[in-house]
């Protein structure tokens, strides 16, 4: 009598699961790319000095939503240019 209430109970189980799962277009994979709209690079910004520190920049669309500091960073010459030009300027397009 137990081991039959046990796999009726069990049946039941799997039933609501079924159930849950297709009423509700359950996807068990694939949710964290559904918003193409975010995106993350890198970039260092340099100072006046040439002194460059390397952040993660994370982005909704055209925004900077947060800035993390990676902890990397170089001091360039004095005399070094930026090669990257306007790009730096542009962190989420």
């Amino acid at each position: 009598m137990k081991k039959t209430t046990i796999l009726i109970i069990f049946v039941i189980i799997l039933i609501l699961i079924g159930v849950f799962i297709s009423l509700n277009n359950f996807v068990f994979t694939g949710r964290i790319i559904e918003n193409q709209d975010f995106h993350s690079s890198t970039i260092a910004i340099c100072n006046e000095t040439n002194y460059c520190e390397d952040y993660e920049i994370e982005c909704k669309g055209e925004k900077i939503i947060r800035t993390t500091a990676t902890g990397y960073s170089i001091q360039h010459d004095e005399n070094w240019e930026d090669p990257r030009g306007e790009q730096k300027n542009n962190l989420c397009k």
